[in-house]
């Protein structure tokens, strides 16, 4: 798998990181629970894209954004919870 682009849509209250791939959109939605935590709730990636490391991707985007604003995150999403469970160099930013 090349390298998978993902664009953050921003909100006053959420927004969602989206990746494009051969045509293909796949999302992580969140919530923001103030300043200082957001709350990802959902994931989809469309079967055509299983497999290829696009919902690990979006995951890992949406930790490294955390780190870098300095926000915590809740993952009521199972696919997001689950691996950021797998990754514990990604548990820093756990609310």
């Amino acid at each position: 798998m090349t390298d998978i682009t993902i664009t953050l849509e921003d909100g006053p209250t959420g927004g969602r990181y989206v990746a494009v791939v051969d045509g293909h959109e796949a999302e992580m939605t969140f919530s923001k629970a103030g300043t200082s935590r957001i709350i990802i709730d959902h994931t989809a990636v469309p079967k055509a894209l299983a497999g290829q490391g696009v919902g690990v991707a979006l995951v890992k985007r949406g930790v490294e954004d955390a780190r870098k604003n300095g926000v915590k995150i809740i993952p009521l999403c199972p696919y997001a919870k689950a691996q950021i469970e797998k990754h514990p160099e990604w548990q820093d930013v756990l609310a």
